[in-house]
C-alpha cells in the first residue's frame, strides 16, 4: 500500500495516523485482539494509537509498516504528527516559562532569553531563505519580547550554565558577536541571574547533546524540558524531573564559578576583538 487514506490532510497529524492504523488493521481482517496477539504490543496500547490518544515511538511505526507491508506510510504520518506534538509542547513550555519562579538552564547555544536582536536574527535566519524574511522578523520580535521575563518585577531566579561551545561559535557579523558577548556580561550583573560557563576541559558529562530547562512554578511544582535536534520533550513525572535535576547539579559542580565565568567571557571577547 502506497496511497494515504483520503482526506488525511484535513485532519490533525495524530488523527490521520490513527485513522491509517485502523484502516490497515481492518483491511487485514484482524481485530485489535488478534493484532495484539501477532505483535508485541498490548491491545489497549494499540487502541490508544488508533484513537489518536497517544503517539508511539518511531520504532513502533517501523514495526507496523513491516507488519502491514505498507512501505513507509506510517512512518511518514508519524513524522507529521511528531512535529505537531513538538509545537504543542513548546507552546506549553513557553507558558510555563512565563510563569516560572525559578528557572535553571544548561545551554549549548546562547539561550533566547539572553540573545541580542542581531544575534537572534542571524540564528533564526540560518535555516531560512530570503523569501522568509518577514517570518524571521516576526520570530525575532517574539523572541526579544520574551526577555521581559528576566527583567520583570519580581524577577524569577534564573541560572544559566552556558557550554563553552556557545562562546566559540561566532556569528558572521563580527559586530553582532561583539554585542552578544557584551550583552552576556551585562546580564551577568543582574541580581536575579547567575551565569556560569562549562569549559571544554571539564570533560564529558550527562547533558551532552541537548539543552535542558528546569522550572519551578509559584506553587512549587517543577517540570523539565529537554530539547535537541528536531525534538522537544516536556517532562512532568516527579522522578524523571528529579533525575534531570541531579544531572544538572553534577554539571553545575563542573562549571566555572560565576565570577570566573565572567572573566572567561571577557577573555573570549578580548580574543574576538584582537
Amino acid at each position: 500500500m502506497t496511497a494515504e487514506p483520503a482526506h488525511a490532510d484535513e485532519e490533525s497529524g495524530r488523527a490521520a495516523l490513527g485513522r491509517a492504523l485502523r484502516y490497515l488493521r481492518e483491511r487485514s481482517g484482524r481485530s485489535l485482539g488478534q493484532l495484539a496477539g501477532e505483535t508485541r504490543y498490548d491491545k489497549s496500547y494499540l487502541y490508544r494509537l488508533e484513537a489518536g490518544q497517544r503517539l508511539s515511538k518511531l520504532a513502533v511505526m517501523e514495526d507496523l509498516d513491516r507488519y502491514y507491508e505498507s512501505g513507509d506510510l506510517l512512518v511518514r504520518l508519524w513524522k507529521v504528527a511528531r512535529r505537531e506534538v513538538f509545537k504543542d509542547r513548546y507552546k506549553e513550555f513557553m507558558r510555563l516559562e512565563s510563569q516560572a519562579r525559578i528557572m535553571w538552564m544548561y545551554q549549548l547555544a546562547v539561550p533566547g532569553l539572553l540573545q541580542t536582536e542581531e544575534y537572534a536574527r542571524e540564528v533564526l535566519s540560518a535555516a531560512r531563505t530570503v523569501e522568509n524574511a518577514d517570518q524571521v522578523e516576526e520570530q525575532v520580535a517574539a523572541r526579544i519580547s520574551r526577555q521581559d521575563i528576566v527583567r520583570r518585577q519580581p524577577a524569577p531566579q534564573v541560572r544559566v550554565i552556558l557550554d563553552e561551545v556557545a562562546l566559540r561559535r561566532r556569528t558572521g557579523d563580527p559586530k553582532a558577536w561583539t554585542d552578544q558577548l557584551t550583552h552576556l556580561l551585562d546580564v551577568a550583573g543582574l541580581s536575579s541571574l547567575v551565569l556560569q560557563v562549562l569549559p571544554f576541559h571539564a570533560g564529558v558529562h550527562g547533558l551532552m547533546g541537548s539543552h535542558l530547562w528546569l522550572m519551578w512554578a509559584p506553587d512549587g511544582n517543577s517540570v523539565a524540558y529537554v530539547e535537541g535536534n528536531g525534538f522537544g520533550e516536556l517532562i512532568e513525572e516527579p522522578d524523571k524531573v528529579a533525575d534531570h535535576r541531579l544531572a544538572y547539579d553534577r554539571v553545575r559542580d563542573m562549571a566555572l564559578s560565576p565570577s570566573d565565568s565572567v572573566e572567561f567571557i571577557r577573555g573570549v571577547l578580548k580574543e574576538h576583538r584582537s
